[in-house]
């Protein structure tokens, strides 16, 4: 990084990213932090943190790719506002290493990635036996300031806990300036408090606190996130979740997933701090999942959700 970037850092950020936002709240951009991973997640608020067996859980929470039954690739894009200075692209890919039965028969249905697990005890799930690996490379911004992110994760499940780590390379860039890379890790777990109705989900990004420039002591955020996901029958899942930064207000956030025949899904979602409302919907073809949410915030207007992912081979 070229002298003298370190002071500019929190004052150049707050031009180019924070004075598209709206003055006097606490509505943030990406800003270092974790972000929002698919766009089923983005139509329910992000209170994704319980969701597993989806590739996007690379993201949200790393525990939930322990779930993952097939190697599964996925590519999700945003636009927040109207912005290309705001706009998001993320490409992951994962990988089930070997498959076992697990002793209970909660759990996704094989093969149908990020859609409603199947109420029959017929159906018994598999995980894979020596856990998932997977990688993601994300990017944020523009051409003045940009951030990019290459992160590799991996996850295991024994019993009815999942649990899983990753470690990222944060790279924060700004034109005429240079750029800076650092390193931090994120730790995630879930476990079924009920199997196949009742789970929980935690994680704890940047649990290192690392720092990005010595100016005002400018550290990553620090973000713990936790939640529950209740399924009261095949087609309806109620999500709860509160995200805490450590020095910010805690974001309270519910969604509502729908799905009136498996192939198809309705989404909706609200969060408290960023005064936030989103909808979306999801359409199983095949093997693709494609998924589209829209979010809107008073002030500031609409938001765009992409994701397509999926999933091919049988089982390991």
């Amino acid at each position: 990084m070229k002298h003298g970037l370190p002071k500019y850092i929190s004052t150049i950020y707050l031009l180019v990213v924070v004075s598209a936002l709206w003055p006097g709240r606490t509505v943030r951009a990406q800003g270092n932090g974790p972000g929002v991973r698919g766009a089923r997640a983005a139509a329910l608020s992000n209170a994704s943190v319980a969701i597993a067996g989806e590739v996007w859980s690379m993201g949200n929470n790393v525990a939930g790719i322990s779930e993952i039954q097939r190697p599964s690739v996925g590519f999700y894009a945003e636009n927040r506002y109207f912005s290309s200075a705001l706009n998001v692209g993320a490409l992951t890919v994962a990988l089930p290493l070997g498959r076992t039965t697990a002793p209970d028969a909660g759990g996704v249905m094989p093969g149908a990635e990020g859609a409603a697990p199947s109420l029959s005890p017929a159906v018994a799930p598999t995980w894979a036996r020596n856990g998932v690996v997977a990688l993601e490379v994300q990017r944020f911004g523009g051409v003045l300031y940009n951030e990019t992110r290459v992160g590799a994760g991996y996850a295991y499940r024994f019993g009815q806990i999942s649990l899983g780590a990753r470690a990222d390379m944060l790279q924060v860039s700004i034109e005429g300036l240079g750029s800076r890379r650092v390193v931090l890790g994120t730790l995630g777990g879930q476990i079924e408090i009920v199997p196949r109705r009742l789970s929980f989900g935690a994680s704890l990004y940047n649990l290192g606190q690392t720092k990005l420039a010595s100016y005002q002591d400018e550290r990553v955020p620090t973000i713990l996130k936790a939640g529950l996901a209740y399924r009261p029958g095949s087609q309806v899942l109620l999500l709860v979740e509160t995200e805490k930064d450590v020095e910010r207000a805690a974001n309270f956030k519910v969604g509502l997933e729908y799905r009136p025949v498996p192939v198809l899904a309705a989404r909706l979602g609200l969060a408290s701090l960023t005064e936030q409302a989103s909808a979306g919907i999801g359409v199983l073809a095949g093997a693709f999942q494609i998924d589209y949410a829209a979010a809107f915030q008073q002030a500031l207007g609409f938001s765009q959700h992409l994701s397509v992912s999926k999933s091919w081979g049988g089982k390991q």
